[in-house]
């Protein structure tokens, strides 16, 4: 496995995910979901520092104004991390209280769209949201056992059931809303299940996969057509990072996993570059 670096650190993730480039730190961050902990890489020195959170945190997404907005327990928050402060945006799940939320990415218009999942992944109790800038959070699908992704096309997003095997596809308009959603890749026997995703410069899907120990490369016409294999199984979450956007980092978990590398940051040589994420304009 030349071409895949583990990230030197003292600790592992129990579910690492979340994975953020931001341009204006010069840093990769991400999050241990279940260990409630913020974590960020300094690019430069391979410096590791890390923010403790009062709840489970899926996600961080920069906002256009400085500071983050975070999926923190079943809510949408600001967050600052020098120092550390934490305010509520919106919490569109009060009466779910067995969920939280898991992943997420912003949109061109500066919208977020995150997905909510049950602690035990054994139900439907999730569903998909959107924050538009203005602090409304909108449910726009439901019934989700694991919800993973999004990836956020030209006219469309995809979003992940991971339960399911299945990456669904909808339809995105310029308002915000969407259409209905069909399957776009199903995942075969032997692929494990699509967890975190992201597209390159060439308008392929790079899939991280969840018990199949490798990230999966799809073409536009969702043929997987490249794997790289890691050295744990339990993956979950692939972002490019860097100046060039050519530095593919990934995410794994050591939940449910054995193993030296499990809950491993892992950088991988993808040989292309990816597309800058974009900030919540709220």
């Amino acid at each position: 496995m030349s071409d895949v670096r583990i990230v030197p650190r003292d600790r592992r993730d129990t579910l690492g995910e979340g994975l953020l480039w931001s341009a204006r730190e010069q840093a990769v961050f991400w999050v241990d979901i279940l260990e409630r902990r913020v974590q960020r890489l300094t690019l430069a020195d391979d410096a590791v520092t890390v923010w403790e959170l009062p709840d489970v945190v899926g996600w961080l997404i920069e906002r256009e104004q400085g500071g983050f907005v975070a999926g923190i327990g079943r809510a949408f928050a600001a967050l600052t991390l020098d120092p550390l402060t934490i305010e509520t945006i919106a919490a569109p799940e009060p009466e779910r209280e067995g969920n939280r939320f898991n992943d997420a990415k912003a949109d061109r218009a500066g919208r977020i769209w995150a997905g909510s999942m049950p602690f035990g992944c054994d139900r439907p109790s999730g569903a998909f949201y959107r924050l538009d800038p203005d602090g409304s959070a909108t449910r726009v699908s439901d019934g989700y056992t694991i919800a993973n992704g999004p990836a956020i096309g030209d006219g469309f997003l995809l979003h992940t059931d991971t339960a399911l095997r299945t990456i669904f596809r909808y339809p995105l308009h310029d308002d915000g809303s969407i259409g209905p959603r069909t399957p776009f890749i199903v995942f075969e026997d032997g692929w494990g299940n699509p967890d975190g995703m992201t597209f390159d410069a060439e308008g392929h899907l790079w899939v991280a996969c969840w018990g199949g120990a490798c990230v999966a490369r799809f073409d536009p016409a969702g043929r997987r057509e490249r794997v790289i294999a890691l050295p744990t199984s339990q993956i979950t979450n692939v972002a490019f990072a860097g100046d060039a956007l050519d530095r593919m980092f990934v995410t794994s978990a050591a939940e449910r996993c054995d193993g030296e590398h499990a809950g491993a940051l892992f950088e991988v040589d993808a040989g292309c570059r990816g597309v800058a994420p974009y900030r919540f304009k709220g």
